[in-house]
């Protein structure tokens, strides 16, 4: 058994022992000796220990393997005591001497050249044993964040979390000798071979593991996230099936949040590492036909269930691959559940739907998280099923339940950049495709004119949601939307286009308690000069705080009657004029 001595740029010196048998040297997660660098090749170099020596040999790398300052061919050579073995970018393995019993596990533990050969297995788990259980591998396991909650979700305490990642890593570099599953999935492998495969070889991996495991961690707990990891979204797929979480936010492997009731936690749950936080992404967008790599390392795309996925990779980001999936429920929320939740009152409700029932335009403005898409879905489903509908979405998220729905969603450009689909050309393009309501998913560009035209033209009863903060910003946000449609058009122009398109502002806010509520619901009037006119129908009065931290308020009517309400008499709408009363004293 020898000692060695192991030497990264910017990393603490690690040393390792090495028992009797041959071990790969590379980038590939499959090398028994792992170093992350782009100057290394997968399979770079092959060291050979014997009871009485050790020997190196070249496996044909890019940038070579230099013994002592001399390159070393692919023929094995030997490496002396107290030799230097060089790498790409000044990566040092030195040979110290025949090894002592006493192990210096901490520090090889944070080089990541974690030994994986079946023949050493029992060195591996004796090494196992001895990781630090407050300081997770290569330092980069979740810190100690006062002030977030935290919420257990996988059922493995942070104590014993940095033992049950070393266990996976282990695991998946096991799993990648044994069972190709990219291989067998082209081959034309169903998904419940491929699941049960991996259950198979998991667990087998799992058996074979003598180490203890923590208190409170079970071989079944470890191989359920195994197989997660291996054939599906890691950690996501327990938290995607938790109905009251809202949102999920990956920073990095270690680092999993969730939003519940509108209050960030903090999850005991993880990924192995950063290559499977990356598997878990290109699970999402392969299927979509989106990609995600250094060239184009941000990507919007959606779950099966209309979830939508927003990723981020190094070197944007800095803390690792990031995911923030934004949850819809699989049972859309209804009217009455809004009402339920307090964020608008059944009068309101109902004014909502008399507007789209006599097809007036309708524009929801909010910020990020306020729940425009949710109220989107609502007042969707107060048009017609007899009327065909186009919906114009950039990941499709919407959840129409009528029959002649037409869903189209734009396509971002391939690694040559060609071939993108904006927003604006499916506007233009749903023109010719005989459309009674197009609901566009959100308004950000240039595709606001093209919108405002076809609600001017024939086209009323349309919906769509922009980014503001109140209803008059909302009417300033859409005047620059315009203008970045590349046109030169006077501003009141474009207002007065805005005035005669659109009827009623819908602003809905996410408050400090987390709860989300439509805080004004707001009618365009006319043109004073160069100034649209606008009048409150409803808006939310806040009222205090519960000794929880609640908000408490209520919803009330401004006193201001709809200009439009003969055409609600007209179309045989029972609304009854009374819920207009001003209420606010």
């Amino acid at each position: 058994m020898y000692k060695i001595l192991i030497k990264q740029p910017e990393k603490k010196d690690a040393e390792a022992e090495l028992v009797p048998g041959a071990y790969r040297i590379g980038s590939s997660p499959a090398s028994h000796i792992q170093f992350n660098y782009p100057e290394i090749s997968s399979r770079h170099a092959q060291i050979f220990v014997s009871e009485s020596s050790v020997k190196i040999a070249d496996c044909g790398s890019s940038n070579g393997t230099f013994l002592d300052g001399e390159r070393v061919g692919q023929e094995p050579v030997d490496v002396p005591i107290g030799s230097t073995v060089t790498l790409a970018r000044n990566v040092e393995i030195k040979v110290i001497s025949k090894s002592s019993q006493e192990k210096q596990q901490d520090a090889f533990m944070t080089t990541h050249a974690v030994l994986s050969d079946r023949k050493k297995k029992e060195e591996i788990e004796r090494e196992l044993k001895k990781v630090e259980m407050s300081k997770p591998s290569g330092g980069s396991g979740p810190a100690v964040q006062s002030g977030i909650p935290a919420i257990s979700i996988s059922g493995i305490d942070e104590q014993a979390r940095p033992m049950v990642q070393e266990i996976k890593r282990h695991a998946h570099a096991e799993l990648l000798k044994r069972l190709n599953l990219k291989r067998m999935a082209l081959s034309g492998a169903s998904e419940d071979q491929l699941a049960d495969k991996a259950r198979g070889t998991i667990h087998d991996i799992m058996m074979e593991l003598s180490v203890p495991l923590p208190p409170g961690v079970t071989v079944e707990k470890i191989e359920r996230e195994l197989v997660h990891e291996a054939i599906g979204l890691g950690p996501l797929e327990d938290l995607i099936d938790i109905p009251d979480i809202t949102e999920i936010m990956v920073n990095g492997p270690n680092n999993v949040y969730i939003e519940k009731a509108g209050v960030i936690y903090r999850t005991d749950t993880a990924f192995a590492d950063d290559n499977q936080v990356m598997a878990a992404i290109e699970r999402i967008v392969s299927p979509l036909g989106r990609r995600i790599d250094e060239s184009s390392p941000m990507v919007d795309a959606r779950l099966k269930d209309g979830s939508r996925v927003n990723a981020i990779i190094p070197p944007l980001s800095l803390v690792g691959p990031s995911i923030t999936i934004r949850k819809f429920s699989k049972t859309p929320f209804q009217v009455h559940d809004l009402v339920r939740f307090g964020s608008l009152t059944n009068e309101m409700a109902r004014f909502l739907e008399a507007c789209v029932q006599v097809r007036k335009n309708i524009i929801i403005s909010g910020g990020t998280g306020s729940g425009k898409t949710t109220l989107l879905n609502v007042l969707s489903s107060f048009l017609p099923p007899r009327e065909r509908i186009i919906t114009i979405e950039d990941a499709a998220e919407l959840q129409l339940k009528q029959q002649h729905v037409v869903r189209l969603e734009a396509r971002p450009p391939n690694i040559e950049g060609k071939g993108e689909i904006a927003i604006r050309d499916l506007v233009r393009n749903s023109l010719r495709m005989r459309p009674d309501r197009i609901v566009v998913g959100e308004c950000r560009g240039g595709e606001a004119l093209d919108m405002l035209q076809a609600m001017n033209t024939g086209h009323d009863g349309s919906l769509t949601t922009v980014h503001a903060n109140s209803p008059r910003d909302a009417l300033a946000r859409l005047e620059t939307l315009v203008l970045m449609a590349g046109f030169d058009l006077p501003l009141r122009a474009i207002r007065e286009q805005i005035a005669s398109a659109i009827t009623i502002i819908v602003q809905v806010d996410r408050q400090k308690d987390g709860s989300r509520k439509v805080t004004n619901i707001s009618e365009i009037t006319k043109m004073e000069g160069d100034v649209i006119t606008m009048q409150d129908i409803f808006k939310y009065k806040h009222e205090g705080w519960t000794p929880e931290g609640k908000m408490t308020g209520r919803h009330i009517p401004c006193g201001s009657i709809p200009t439009f309400m003969e055409e609600i008499s007209r179309a045989k709408i029972d609304l009854d004029i009374a819920i207009f009363n001003d209420r606010r004293s």
